[in-house]
């Protein structure tokens, strides 16, 4: 059979429990679970950390400030030095679309330790807590290019309750307009999902922790107990270091996919979703050179392998070699169809699963060379490496 058929059956062996057994990651109906609004609702502070946001600002916040909730809630956004005008504008499409309360926060400069995001977020808490006694119950930490329907905090709210949870969070859909964005983000997303099942991380006793940082719904209290954002600092992917912090101190957390919450963020060429995904990949690696070799392996075989596999199989006349990498192909494909129906996107899309897994790939090399010379997690002006020592305690969480 040769060592390419040997290597394409395993990649069959692969498939099967991949689909089969490793939580469903390829279904897309984990959505929010069913749900009955409280006797009484909660207060909740909307904390959207910005910087240089004006681009998008005009269609996401204003989806925001006309959120129909029942209860007491206000916006607070997080002016996380931007050079663009982002503070103005929030200012001025508050006093056009009138709706929740908007406060606009100043925090200046990270700290030592922080990632700017989570600098911001941790003012836009403290600010919030500040307003009211007790602070509100719950947070609704969302990003500057996320815009929402008119009923998504309340149905996240509703979620929460229902279930005694302390964080829900949604993957937003993303932005998929053009040729590179219908090419990778849907993969980046099945990816994500295939790294962390979701149905995995919602059950009972799970050690299975990640979220989704475009929309996340937070209890107060379970903020205050996991001590966040202070206790992940100096986190780059700072929605799965969140949900792990949440749960480890006892939380219970819900990811799933959204309906009506969508990124209005463009990524129209691929060198825009090259710096997304290549950004934080090597840190999803906590930058382990071992990791990443194993990484460059499991990609290559479970991806790349079955098409080679039947091309190279019919050429050279090797028909178990061509049927195992026909089957694995399938079965990748077949498993990648319900990701492309949520998006909306046709299914001829799906066989070409495999060169989009050789440019997430090639993006995480880039990733780990980019580290290596000083330039990781670059983002918006900042680079974020791997703390060299543990930063100093930061003041008490207010």
């Amino acid at each position: 059979m040769g060592l390419l058929g040997i290597l394409a059956a395993v990649a069959v062996l692969v498939w099967v429990w991949l689909v089969g057994g490793h939580g469903m990651f390829w279904r897309t109906d984990v959505r929010l679970p069913r749900r009955e609004s409280p006797a009484r609702w909660p207060s909740v502070a909307v904390v959207v950390p910005a910087r240089d946001e004006a681009a998008v600002l005009p269609c996401s916040l204003p989806s925001l400030l006309a959120q129909d909730y029942p209860g007491e809630a206000e916006v607070y956004l997080v002016d996380d030095g931007s050079t663009d005008g982002t503070a103005e504008l929030a200012r001025r499409l508050a006093a056009a679309a009138p709706g929740l309360p908007l406060t606009v926060v100043h925090p200046g400069e990270p700290g030592p330790g922080w990632t700017g995001k989570l600098w911001a977020l941790r003012h836009g808490i403290a600010r919030a807590r500040a307003a009211r006694p007790g602070g509100p119950e719950f947070l609704l930490l969302t990003d500057a290019d996320i815009a929402h329907e008119p009923d998504s905090l309340r149905e996240l709210v509703c979620a929460a309750t229902s279930h005694d949870l302390d964080l829900v969070s949604q993957m937003a859909r993303l932005r998929v307009v053009g040729f590179w964005e219908r090419l990778i983000v849907p993969a980046f997303v099945y990816f994500f999902a295939q790294l962390y099942p979701f149905r995995r991380i919602n059950r009972p006793g799970s050690r299975t922790a990640a979220a989704a940082g475009g929309c996340v719904l937070l209890r107060t209290t379970a903020a205050v107990r996991a001590g966040v954002p202070d206790t992940i600092r100096h986190a780059v992917i700072d929605d799965v270091a969140l949900a792990r912090a949440v749960q480890d101190s006892g939380g219970r957390i819900w990811l799933g996919l959204a309906e009506r919450v969508d990124s209005v963020r463009p990524y129209p060429a691929l060198a825009d979703l090259w710096r997304m995904v290549a950004r934080s990949a090597y840190a999803q690696l906590r930058h382990d050179p071992l990791l990443l070799a194993g990484t460059v392996a499991g990609l290559a075989l479970v991806y790349l392998v079955p098409p080679v596999a039947l091309v190279a199989g019919l050429a050279a006349g090797r028909p178990a070699t061509a049927w195992a990498g026909a089957a694995a192909w399938l079965l990748m494909s077949g498993s990648y169809l319900p990701m492309l129906r949520y998006y909306r996107l046709p299914a001829a899309l799906a066989p070409l699963l495999p060169l989009t897994a050789l440019l997430h790939l090639l993006m995480t090399v880039d990733s780990a060379v980019q580290h290596y010379r000083g330039r990781g997690a670059a983002w918006k002006g900042r680079t974020y490496d791997r703390p060299a020592q543990t930063p100093a305690p930061p003041e008490p969480f207010v």
